[in-house]
C-alpha cells in the first residue's frame, strides 16, 4: 500500500512539471531516493547519517587532482547555501560551476544532471529551500588543477514527457540522475570513467566508513553481470542491499534510500538495466 501511494504521488508530481515554482514533495522524493544526495552530503558515523546533521556536509575525497569534502547544502547562510540564489544552485547542478566560476570535482555528479527535466530541477531547488539550516563549516576544497566537466553520454539535454512515457527511457533517466554508472564504471588512468568501453562493468574502488569496496558489474552479462538475475533479485539488491546469494551489500550503495522508491520507478530502472550491453 505504501509503495502504491508513493507511485501515485510521484506520478501526480510529474504531471505538474510545468510548474516553474517546483513541487517540494517531488524534490523530496528525488533527493531522498534515487539521487541519494544525503549519502554524500550528510556526516556518517558509520553506517547511518549523524542524527540532526542531514545535508550539513559529509564524505571526503583526497585524489591527485583535488581534496574535497561534500559541502553543507542546508539553508545556513554562513556555512551552507542559504545565501545562494536559485540560479546559482541550478548552475552548480547542471554545469558543476560554483557562483565564483570554479569547476567542482566530478565526485559531485553534475555531469549526469543536464538530463534533469525542468520541473524536476525546479522541484529539487524547492525542496532544498526547506532543508533546515545547520551551522557546519567543512574544509575548503583544494584543486590542484583546472577540473574537467564530462557530460555522461545520453544526458546532454533535458528530458521531457515523451521520453518519460517510454519505460526504458524513463529507467535511463532515473539511473542517470541517480548517477549509477558513476560508481559502476571503472576509471581510465588520467581520463575519467571509461563510459565508452566499460560502462557498468564495475571494479571501481570506494574507501569510506564501510572499508574499501569495489563496485560490481551491472551489465546484462550472464556470467559477470546481472543478466541471469530475475527482476525480483535485482530489485532486492537495489532496495534491500541483498545479492542474489542472499549476502549483504555495504556502502556506498544507497539501498537505504532506494527502499523508498515507487514500484513503477523500480520497474523502469530494471527495464533499463536489461539493455546495458554485456561486459565481461
Amino acid at each position: 500500500m505504501l509503495r502504491l501511494t508513493a507511485t501515485i504521488i510521484a506520478a501526480l508530481a510529474f504531471v505538474g512539471h510545468a510548474d516553474a515554482q517546483g513541487d517540494v514533495k517531488r524534490g523530496d522524493y528525488l533527493m531522498n531516493t534515487i539521487m541519494t544526495c544525503a549519502n554524500c552530503h550528510s556526516p556518517k558515523g558509520p553506517p547511518a547519517a549523524v542524527a540532526g546533521k542531514d545535508y550539513s556536509g559529509g564524505l571526503s575525497w583526497d585524489e591527485p587532482p583535488f581534496k574535497v569534502t561534500a559541502p553543507n547544502i542546508t539553508q545556513d547562510k554562513e556555512t551552507g547555501v542559504g545565501s545562494w540564489s536559485d540560479a546559482d544552485l541550478k548552475n552548480l547542478i547542471l554545469t558543476g560551476k560554483r557562483p565564483n566560476g570554479v569547476q567542482v570535482a566530478e565526485v559531485m555528479p553534475t555531469s549526469f544532471y543536464p538530463i534533469l527535466a525542468g520541473g524536476d530541477l525546479n522541484s529539487i531547488i524547492a525542496y532544498m529551500r526547506t532543508i533546515k539550516p545547520v551551522t557546519n563549516k567543512v574544509p575548503d576544497p583544494i584543486y590542484k588543477m583546472a577540473l574537467p566537466h564530462h557530460i555522461f553520454p545520453g544526458a546532454e539535454k533535458s528530458y521531457g514527457p515523451a521520453e518519460m512515457s517510454d519505460k526504458v527511457k524513463h529507467g535511463f533517466y532515473l539511473a542517470t540522475i541517480g548517477h549509477c554508472m558513476e560508481c559502476h564504471t571503472p576509471f581510465v588512468p588520467g581520463g575519467g570513467r571509461d563510459f565508452k568501453n566499460s560502462m557498468g562493468k564495475g571494479g571501481a574502488e570506494f574507501p569510506g566508513p564501510w572499508g574499501v569496496v569495489k563496485s560490481r558489474n551491472i551489465t546484462s552479462s550472464k556470467t559477470a553481470g546481472i543478466g541471469d538475475w530475475t527482476d525480483a533479485e535485482i530489485k532486492e539488491a537495489i532496495i534491500h542491499g541483498k545479492r542474489k546469494d542472499g549476502s549483504k551489500l555495504t556502502g556506498p550503495m544507497g539501498f537505504q534510500y532506494y527502499a523508498h522508491m515507487a514500484d513503477g520507478d523500480l520497474d523502469a530502472v530494471v527495464a533499463y538495466l536489461r539493455t546495458v550491453p554485456a561486459k565481461d
